[in-house]
């Protein structure tokens, strides 16, 4: 299975509601500096109506500013329809809505 597949099968299991980082992602792989490399098979994604690329942010809880299936006003709709906030500043708070892998915990 190749790096991009396992970001995907990951990331699709990031429960409604919940978000994970870049770095997260990274390091449950097994990867711990790999988080640019996540978040560029994300941009890439080939199922964005299937791999929950949305519930991705960076380590501040900060929305991707060139979200590839829309930007960010998509985003945080997306997030929004699940029930996550996200502030003025396109951040969410993590401390509320975040998941960690199974691999890290």
């Amino acid at each position: 299975m190749s790096f991009f597949d396992e970001v995907y099968e990951l990331v699709s299991k990031i429960p409604v509601g919940k978000v994970c980082t870049y770095g997260h992602i990274a390091h449950a792989l097994g990867h711990p500096h790999g988080a640019r490399a996540v978040g560029y098979a994300l941009h890439v994604n080939p199922n964005p109506g299937i791999i929950p690329c949305h519930r991705v942010v960076n380590r501040m809880g900060r929305l991707a500013p060139g979200f590839a299936f829309g930007g960010p006003d998509v985003q945080r709709q997306l997030l929004e329809q699940e029930g996550i906030r996200v502030n003025d500043e396109n951040c969410v708070d993590l401390n509320k809505y975040f998941w960690l892998p199974e691999q890290l915990q």
